[in-house]
Parts: C-alpha cells; sequence; structure tokens
C-alpha cells in the first residue's frame, strides 16, 4: 500500500436497498442468496418477443398497486411520470437509506450526493399508437397506411401524453431519489448497460475519497421485461433455452450453457467515509476498496471486451493497492453466452496468470437473470452479505465444466472462505467493463 492509498479516507458500505426476484430487502434478499434460491421461471412475456419459453426472472411482488401503496406511497403522485425501471431504483435507493439507520433529519443535505446506473428505457407501443395513427396515410387505395413525418407536429403530436418522455429518461432514477430523499450533494447518472452498477459504485467512491460528500447513494436499475427489451433480446442476443424448469437453463461456464435469461432488479448502497459512519454508530457490511474501468474499441468499431476487463480488473487492484493473489473470490459477469463466458475466462487468466483456476468464482446471474444496468450492484451486495456469513455464494446450474473455462467455479454448495476481498466483474458486448474491489 502507498502512502495515498494509507492516508485516503476509507469508505464502507452501511445500508443496501434490494428489489430482486429472489427477494425484497436485506435480509429476504441473503437468504435466498444463501439458499439458493432461483428467481428464474416462466413469466408473462409480450407473444411478439419470441423469447425461447418465456423464460424470465421478475419481481412479482413489485406490482404498480404495491409500489403506490408501499414501496413510493409518499412518492404516489410522481408514478405517473416513472417506468418500472425507475420506479425499481427510487424504491430501492429509499430502502437502502431506512436499512442505513441514518438519521434524516440530522444530516447536512448539501453532503448527501446520488450517483446512479440506469439502462435505455423504452415506451411500450401502445402509447405511440394515437399519435403514430394521427400521422399516417393512405398512399393508395386498399393499401397500409405509411406513417407522414409531415404530419407529425400537426396531428401526431397532439396526441401525446404531455410528460411522456420524462417516464424513459436514464437520468431520472437519480432525479427522483434525490426530490425523494432531499439530496443536494453531487448527482450523476451512467448508461452503460451491464457495466453501470460498478461504474456508479466507483464514481460514488471516488466523490467521498475527494471530500465532495459525506454520504453518497450509489446503485443501478434495470427491467429487461418489456415488450421493446423483449424484442431486441431475441434479435441481438443469445437467450437461453432447454427442456423442463426454466430455472436450470441459466448455466453461467457450464459446458451445456445456451445463453442468458433476460431479467429485473435494482440495487442501491449507502456508501460514507468510516469516520462519518463511526461517530454516528453506523453497522458497518463492507468497504469499497477499488474501482477501474475500461472501453477498449479498435479503429474499425470491432469491440474487444478480453482487453476492456483485463483493464478495468487492474486498475481496480491497483487502486486499492492489491494484487491478484489477495483476492478471496471473483463475482464473474457469468453472462451464460457461450462466446462471452470464453472471453471472460480468458480475461481473469490473463490477470491472475496460473492462480486463475484456483481463485473462487460464482456467478448469480444464473439464479436473476440479466437486469441489465441492475446486475452489477445485486452481484456486489450478494457478495458482501455473503461474505459477512463467511462463505461464497455459489452459482447455480454448474455440473459439466467447459474445458475453455478453466475456472473454479463455486456450485453446489456454499463455498467456506477467510479470505473476505471479492472482484466485482461487468462487462457489454460493446467493449466496455467495470470493476470493484471491496472486501467485509
Amino acid at each position: 500500500m502507498n502512502s495515498s492509498q494509507s492516508t485516503r479516507p476509507r469508505v464502507v458500505v452501511t445500508g443496501v436497498g434490494l428489489f430482486s426476484p429472489i427477494g425484497i430487502g436485506r435480509e429476504a434478499f441473503a437468504e435466498g442468496v444463501l439458499a439458493g434460491r432461483s428467481g428464474i421461471g416462466v413469466i408473462d412475456l409480450p407473444d411478439l418477443s419470441e423469447v425461447p419459453g418465456h423464460a424470465g426472472s421478475e419481481i412479482p411482488e413489485f406490482t404498480l398497486s404495491a409500489a403506490r401503496k408501499d414501496y413510493l406511497k409518499p412518492q404516489r403522485k410522481s408514478i405517473k411520470v416513472m417506468c418500472r425501471d425507475i420506479q425499481l431504483g427510487v424504491a430501492s435507493a429509499i430502502h437502502a437509506l431506512n436499512d442505513s439507520g441514518i438519521d434524516s433529519e440530522s444530516i447536512d443535505r448539501t453532503r448527501l450526493g446520488i450517483d446512479y446506473g440506469a439502462d435505455q428505457m423504452f415506451s411500450h407501443p401502445e402509447a405511440l399508437f394515437a399519435a403514430a395513427s394521427r400521422s399516417a396515410e393512405l398512399t393508395e387505395p386498399g393499401g397500409e397506411a405509411e406513417f407522414q413525418i409531415e404530419r407529425w407536429g400537426t396531428r401526431g403530436l397532439g396526441q401525446m401524453e404531455p410528460l411522456w418522455l420524462l417516464k424513459y429518461l436514464p437520468n431520472m432514477p437519480a432525479c427522483h431519489i434525490a426530490i425523494a430523499v432531499d439530496a443536494r450533494g453531487p448527482n450523476n447518472s451512467l448508461t452503460l448497460a451491464e457495466a453501470s452498477g460498478n461504474l456508479a459504485v466507483g464514481e460514488a467512491y471516488r466523490l467521498l475519497i475527494r471530500g465532495s460528500a459525506d454520504i453518497m447513494i450509489a446503485g443501478s436499475t434495470g427491467s429487461k421485461l418489456h415488450p421493446i427489451k423483449c424484442l431486441h433480446a431475441s434479435m441481438w442476443e443469445e437467450l437461453a433455452q432447454g427442456q423442463g424448469d426454466p430455472a436450470s437453463w441459466c448455466r453461467p461456464f457450464d459446458a451445456l450453457r445456451s445463453g442468458q435469461v433476460i431479467g429485473e432488479g435494482s440495487c442501491s448502497l449507502i456508501l460514507e467515509t468510516e469516520s462519518h459512519a463511526r461517530a454516528r454508530g453506523a453497522n458497518i457490511l463492507g468497504a469499497i476498496l477499488g474501482s477501474g474501468s475500461s472501453c477498449v474499441v479498435d479503429r474499425a468499431g470491432r469491440a474487444d471486451p478480453q482487453q476492456a476487463m483485463v483493464n478495468s480488473v487492474q486498475a481496480a487492484l491497483a487502486e486499492a493497492g492489491l494484487g491478484p493473489g489477495d483476492v478471496g473470490h471473483i463475482h464473474a459477469h457469468g453472462l451464460a453466452s457461450r462466446q462471452a463466458d470464453i472471453i471472460e475466462a480468458a480475461a481473469i487468466g490473463e490477470v491472475f496468470g496460473e492462480k486463475a483456476s484456483t481463485v473462487p468464482v460464482t456467478a448469480l446471474k444464473s439464479a436473476l437473470g440479466n437486469s441489465g444496468a441492475g446486475s452489477g450492484t445485486l452481484e456486489l451486495a450478494a457478495s458482501l452479505l455473503a461474505l459477512g456469513q463467511g462463505v461464497v455464494p455459489r452459482t447455480l446450474n454448474y455440473s459439466q465444466p467447459d474445458p475453455d473455462c478453466p475456472l473454479d467455479v463455486v456450485h453446489d454448495e456454499l463455498r467456506p472462505v477467510s479470505n473476505t476481498v471479492v472482484l466485482n466483474l461487468s462487462a457489454t458486448s460493446h467493449g466496455q467493463a467495470s470493476a470493484i474491489v471491496a472486501a467485509v
């Protein structure tokens, strides 16, 4: 550890807000992780999605009615301008702040900030139907009506909801959270798909180190269970398929893996400097030690996610003042895509060398599915809560090792550990990657 690392403030996690397919809230989520529960199953997806077997991972308790009556009751008038991703993010942030035990009456609001990750958000097709219809015209008798851009301003636009756009902007989770908790400190939004969560935590961590805030709400939210996103997934992603219960279909690093399962979820972390947390007698759940990120694309526009992962892991370890041998386990991106898992295993091999086959690796997308931006923070929270019990969470559905992924994948049983340092890794197919080093 160099002198700058020894003198900079230590950043700790003092609260978590969790909305996941295996449980809402810290206790339910931790119980689901430790029990090896899966949130994947057959769900009600739009027929146009072509998602194999309608397999997905949803949060059935989080209905619009429940949001209004329970999770977002003080914000119920604002729900009309929140799509599901935003609702989940705001609810998890409020949960996290409550979980932290912070006295909302005594804190300096100008020192309370927010860093939040989200995916791109889309309206439902029916939201545009009336406006599109009014802008259409028959170009020939008996033919189909075609959209005419010239008609949009005079005929179509008036059919849109006045506040339509506010429901789908990816910076709105952070905006609504700030209003809900009266946070007047630094506020930023990140939209980098699955890499968003670690990036939000990393940026919040650095704001605290620089002294720009005392408390940061760092998190991410995402839901792929949407008509347009389902259509995109069926067109562009490798989606899992198999026989029997879809809960067995998502198989990260397994030789029989066939692809990812789409899902939804949100997680928020309360980060504080350790001195601030101890001064108020907070319950410390873990510490953020380092953060790294990278984007690698060649001149022809081809993404290189392997190099991006290598870069982000090395940067996070360097900031933490640690080496590969200091890592207790890796919480992998673990998409369960045939090629993506090979690339990730190669990146781990490049960083960890001979130790790559012995460091424990887990991947909770096997239980939660891929919620996009929401995934990284959910996976980080899962590792921290499990490490609090002295174990590494297991990867579900792993039974046949893949020679192309020579990793020590934790499966079947929880793995007892004494080394409580976790490397949390996320990546995208566009050459973006992010990593967090944390410990309990």
